[in-house]
């Protein structure tokens, strides 16, 4: 009799390993990035085939706002060359589009990019997958961020203090409602968090690739899941 098919609902993916790719065929990081994004779109494609319906990418930590300039402006350079490019064909296979982390502070065209991208969603009975990408994102910056929103509150006199829990934390954060990772997985042999989903990731599943980034293959994302599905029968969790 055939395993029933265990896949994760959320994946969340820390993709790490561009300038190493690059620094290895003595090519500038940038190059890297932009090898990067075409292994984004064999993991979408992945995602959408299987049936998972929440992917979110690590693409630009707060951490990274101190990398040298012009390397900062070409991914936005690069991003918004993907925005652009990939809307119609991602619509095209029921893809919609979120955002997390502090877009406040990212270039204004890619500030005008995000909202033109998110206000052309597609239905929700359209949605196959929901693309999130994480962006001047940082994990205990979102924990603040929320800490400042429930404190607000108090102030206000809209909630009492004694009310907080973690039910309520968890309805003001970027993107309550969305469910929280089954399934994180990192590239290129680290095996650290890194400032990533830390409320979010409690329960997660972590699985490390030992593959740069620009060099995973359909193969690589497909031996990540059939981990999580593995560990899932291991422990009895279906």
């Amino acid at each position: 009799m055939k395993e029933k098919q265990v896949l994760p609902v959320h994946m969340a993916v820390i993709m790490d390993g561009n300038g190493r790719w690059a620094k290895k065929r003595f090519l500038p990081r940038t190059a890297g990035h932009r090898e990067g994004v075409r292994t984004v779109e064999k993991l979408v494609d992945v995602c959408v085939s299987s049936g998972i319906r929440y992917l979110t990418l690590f693409c630009f930590s707060s951490e990274n706002w101190n990398r040298p300039k012009e390397e900062v402006s070409s991914l936005f350079t690069l991003l918004n060359e993907y925005l652009k490019k990939e809307i119609k064909p991602y619509r095209a296979k029921g893809i919609n589009f979120a955002f997390s982390g502090r877009t406040h502070l990212l270039p204004d065209q890619t500030q005008q990019l995000i909202k033109e991208v998110v206000d052309s969603n597609l239905p929700p009975e359209q949605e196959k997958l929901l693309l999130i990408l994480a962006l001047s994102y940082g994990g205990q910056e979102e924990i603040v961020d929320t800490a400042k929103k429930i404190a607000l509150k108090v102030k206000n006199g809209e909630i009492n203090a004694d009310l907080i829990d973690e039910k309520l934390f968890s309805s003001l954060m970027y993107l309550p409602e969305v469910p929280y990772p089954d399934l994180i997985v990192r590239t290129s042999g680290e095996k650290r968090i890194s400032n990533f989903l830390l409320w979010q990731s409690a329960y997660s599943e972590f699985v490390y690739l030992d593959t740069l980034w620009p060099d995973c293959t359909e193969k690589d994302f497909n031996a990540a899941l059939n981990e999580y599905a593995a560990r899932q029968r291991r422990f009895g969790k279906v």
